[in-house]
């Protein structure tokens, strides 16, 4: 984990834009958001990290495979520079570690046989309820 982010530090590309909303004249002078860019194809990251990493992006991975992280919440840029470095390190991490197994759910002869006799009463009652032939 540690050198797939010590990578993603490297190649990541750092931009500064204007911030929006509320902030008076500190807003419309200073560019403290930060828009930061890392490319996953560029991480040389095994298959499996790679394709969660995908999925975890969602709607931040662009359509040249970059991560887009948007940090606009402080007012210096070096604590907004701080945030999505951070939120880029949680990713990764997320990335890194396997899902849990989902273990199989055991059900004893008798619960089996109450949830199909339920199961039963329920269609019969669904099958009341269709038009009646005269």
């Amino acid at each position: 984990m540690g050198r797939i982010l010590e990578r993603a530090q490297e190649i990541a590309e750092e931009s500064f834009i204007a911030a929006s909303g509320p902030g008076g004249q500190n807003v419309n002078k200073v560019a403290t958001a930060v828009q930061l860019r890392v490319n996953i194809y560029a991480l040389g990251l095994p298959p499996q990290i790679f394709h969660r990493l995908k999925d975890l992006a969602g709607s931040r991975l662009n359509q040249a495979g970059e991560i887009v992280i948007d940090a606009r919440n402080h007012r210096t840029q070096e604590a907004n520079r701080r945030e999505a470095r951070e939120r880029l390190a949680e990713l990764i991490d997320k990335a890194c570690k396997p899902p849990k197994k989902r273990a199989k759910s055991r059900v004893n002869r008798i619960n089996k046989t109450k949830r199909l006799a339920n199961k039963k009463e329920h269609g019969q009652k669904k099958a009341l309820r269709g038009k009646i032939d005269w």
